[in-house]
């Protein structure tokens, strides 16, 4: 009887990966038509990959570090796998202290890791005319929070889009679609591995 159980026993189902893309308006798409932020583009290129996860968008434009903080309750009742935090940029072009940002951040962190919950870095840099003091204090962030926590990084989430004609929506800060499309392969680059290993 027991033999036979086993035989006609269902195959148990695959885990579906559950991935957050937990940022401001570089990730709620701000400056693109709607279904083609960074988060919608890297959906397809993860499945020319042959891989399926759940991509789930909750970027708030305009959002500051502190407004992640509201936020993180939402994201743990969502049960990710891996959240991709992108948060820093609106404190930085407001001038925030640079040690109120990491302890924003390092709460973030430790809050998703508490909760089994592996995390993806996403940085930014500030505009020069902030002053070579303030740039660098701030750019400085993001490597140290990665090497701090061991968290993948993507030091520069515009890398190759920023001030490149033709990525760029009017603006001049965020991209446009075709701009997201590099900002969601930059994005792969890091995120590939995570969920290949």
């Amino acid at each position: 009887m027991l033999l036979s159980a086993c035989l006609f026993a269902q195959p148990a189902a695959r885990h579906t990966p559950v991935v957050v893309c937990f940022g401001d308006s570089l990730t709620a798409g701000y400056g693109a038509p709607t279904g083609q932020s960074y988060p919608d583009f890297l959906e397809s290129d993860l499945e020319e990959h042959g891989l399926h996860p759940r991509i789930i968008n909750r970027g708030v434009s305009g959002a500051t570090t502190k407004d992640a903080l509201a936020q993180l309750p939402a994201v743990l009742a969502l049960h990710p796998d891996i959240a991709i935090v992108e948060y820093g940029a609106n404190d930085g072009l407001r001038g925030a202290p640079v040690n109120s940002i990491v302890q924003n951040l390092e709460t973030i962190i430790s809050t998703l890791e508490q909760a089994h919950i592996r995390v993806m870095l996403a940085g930014i840099y500030m505009p020069p005319n902030y002053g070579p003091e303030y740039v660098n204090q701030f750019d400085a962030i993001y490597p140290d929070l990665a090497h701090k926590y061991k968290l993948p990084l993507l030091p520069f989430v515009l890398k190759d889009v920023y001030g490149v004609p033709g990525l760029m929506s009017a603006d001049g800060i965020h991209p446009d679609a075709e701009g997201y499309q590099v900002v969601a392969k930059n994005v792969l680059t890091v995120l590939l591995p995570m969920l290949t290993k």
